[in-house]
């Protein structure tokens, strides 16, 4: 009785939180879905985290404030004039997203006293979940977080939650003049969203955010000349080009990776001579097309490099996290995983038997030698003629196997994803060990995002052009192969800490578990990488070309997969890693992650077997002739 009050209760939380959202936004229309992950809003339809059946209070107001939130983004804003000034770069674009975005949750919680509450209580939770109460230098909150939080104190005359003062006091002082005019503007410019998307990019400007500064040029050009004829439609045209290069990029994105192999070069140049071009536009300076012809001349500045290792760590799970914490994640892991037990344990079992079966024991009959075959006796009793039939057991070959299992752990994989992802590790890992098949877990990262450390002494190095991977990369080791799960299971858990997940740098992360593979006794060396996305690192890719790690991580999987001393499977999340591997599949929700790792396991212990039945069938025949 009690679980069908609860789901009861439920519904009708998620019929009243839809109800409220289409009133809010005024759009008797719109689409509300209650999804496992993160809230989001494509068009008119809005997406919401699934709620739970007990459906506690603290959840509730957290997800009345995301109805909110998205309710008062379709009210309020505009996405063509969004899009008019929209930024290139990510980190630039992040930031202006987020300012919109809190233009529109300022202008409406003014009216509205519940609205207002519902948003501050969804604020102070997500600083709280993102840990910026434990943060003590100023790049570890990133700076699109940073410039939405004082833009919001400036135009809502509220303060941030308690939790991120201390850090965000060190963003304040550091704020020029120019920067904090440009906030004080958007404050003024509530009520219009030209005005204070261009009070937004003169802050992004201010904050020497490098394309944010290109962009401000053409702004401003436009706003000179908006009402001359010819120089506006050399305006659109120019637009229209940047569209035509962008899906340019996007067709390439893709093609297969033989074209790109052979296009990156070109790519490379054309990109870069744009960035010249544009930049000699503003300023006829002497020095300007010099840059360009640098860089198409030297080949070791594509050569993938990092600027400094200094930083770089590999470190256990355990030693990330005090061992009160790890017990409550791991707690957390053991109830999301009474969801999808009953599905990926059948699963799991299936793959238990393909490997027990291949442990069975074969033998060959009526042999004039061997041991003697006890059950062909009853032929000797009927004809003492008959000669004594031997047996000899099959050199069935079951080689050791050793399984990695590689986890991005970048932000994009927050939520859902990551906790399928974790859930999924623990199974396989049990399976896997209930027949002697050793399996390791690993997961990559960043320390910081926006280049921590390293990208802190490349500054002080006078900011050479180049630097190569420009982060301090974290390798984390959830179970050494070698380890019993048992002993490892807590540390699993430690996926689901909020704070842990940063960039992603797939390259480096591959080739660190490809050596650790190589270095172990097994015959069969099996690594499986599961990702939702190409790797992305802002610092790094600012200051390199944009296809920088991409390229990196084309090359390592290339001398991977032509060495064949580790078979190497894909699985991607939401995204097409069948373009990167050779053998990859693609799935769409992370709830078909489990299924999918146990069905390409079982394949290639399928494989497996059939090759060593294939290869005794053809010892039996040679001895037949």
């Amino acid at each position: 009785m009690s679980g069908s009050k609860d789901n009861t209760r439920a519904e009708e939380f998620k019929r009243a939180t839809a109800g409220v959202l289409r009133a809010i936004a005024e759009e008797p229309d719109a689409q509300v879905a209650f999804q496992p992950g993160p809230s989001g809003l494509t068009g008119k339809r809005a997406r919401l985290p699934m709620p739970t059946r007990a459906l506690p209070a603290n959840e509730m107001a957290r997800l009345r404030g995301q109805a909110d939130a998205l309710a008062l983004r379709l009210r309020h804003h505009d996405d063509a004039v969004h899009a008019q000034r929209m930024p290139a770069r990510r980190e630039a674009k992040d930031a202006y997203d987020l300012l919109e975005q809190a233009r529109v949750e300022v202008v409406g919680a003014r009216h509205m006293a519940g609205v207002a509450a519902n948003l501050r209580a969804k604020l102070a939770e997500e600083c709280e979940a993102e840990g910026y109460d434990r943060m003590t230098r100023k790049d570890q909150l990133p700076v699109a977080q940073a410039l939405a939080l004082l833009a919001r104190e400036k135009m809502s005359g509220e303060e941030s939650p308690a939790t991120v003062q201390r850090i965000l006091n060190q963003w304040r002082e550091g704020l020029g003049e120019d920067a904090k005019q440009a906030i004080a503007d958007m404050g003024a410019a509530l009520d219009d969203q030209t005005s204070f998307a261009r009070a937004a990019r003169r802050l992004l400007a201010a904050m020497d955010l490098a394309e944010a500064e290109a962009e401000a040029d053409t702004d401003e050009n436009t706003e000179d000349n908006e009402d001359g004829g010819e120089q506006s439609g050399q305006q659109d045209n120019s637009q229209d080009g940047e569209g035509q290069s962008q899906s340019e990029s996007e067709s390439m994105l893709g093609a297969q990776p033989e074209e790109m192999e052979g296009e990156a070069a070109e790519d490379d140049g054309s990109d870069e001579s744009e960035e010249d071009a544009a930049a000699a536009e503003g300023e006829d300076r002497p020095g300007g097309p010099q840059p360009r012809r640098e860089r198409a001349v030297p080949d070791s500045e594509h050569v993938y490099r990092a600027f400094t290792r200094n930083f770089d760590e590999e470190v256990l799970a355990e030693d990330l996290c005090d061992p009160d914490e790890l017990a409550r994640l791991r707690q957390q892991l053991d109830q999301q995983l009474q969801h999808l037990q009953g599905v990926i344990s059948k699963l799991a079992n299936r793959l238990q038997r393909r490997l027990l079966a291949q442990q069975t024991r074969a033998w060959e009959f009526d042999l004039e030698e061997g041991l003697l075959d006890a059950g062909r006796l009853s032929r000797v009793v009927v004809n003492p003629m008959q000669a004594l039939s031997y047996k000899r057991e099959l050199d069935t070959e079951f080689r050791d196997t050793v399984v990695t299992l590689l986890i991005d752990n970048s932000g994009s994989m927050r939520g859902r994803p990551i906790t399928v992802a974790a859930m999924c590790g623990d199974i396989l890992a049990r399976t896997l060990e209930r027949c002697a098949v050793k399996v390791e877990v690993l997961g990559f990262t960043t320390r910081a995002w926006k280049g921590g450390q390293s990208r802190e002494r490349w500054v002080q190095e006078g900011k050479p052009r180049n630097p190569g991977r420009l982060n301090d990369l974290r390798h984390i080791v959830y179970k050494a192969a070698d380890a019993p799960w048992r002993r490892a299971r807590k540390n699993l858990g430690l996926m689901l800490r909020e704070g842990l997940l940063k960039e992603n740098i797939d390259g480096e992360a591959l080739l660190w578990a490809y050596r650790r593979l190589l270095v172990r006794p097994e015959h069969r060396r099996i690594l499986m990488v599961i990702s939702d996305g190409a790797p992305v690192d802002d610092s790094t890719l600012s200051v390199n070309p944009g296809n920088y790690l991409e390229k990196h991580l084309r090359e390592v999987i290339r001398d991977i997969e032509s060495r064949d001393l580790v078979e190497l499977i894909a699985i991607g999340i939401g995204h097409d890693v069948t373009r990167y591997y050779r053998r990859a599949v693609t799935i769409v929700d992370a709830e078909e992650l489990g299924g999918t790792m146990m069905k390409k396991l079982t394949e290639l212990f399928d494989e497996d077997m059939d090759a060593a039945w294939a290869r005794a069938s053809s010892e039996r025949a040679a001895l037949v002739v």
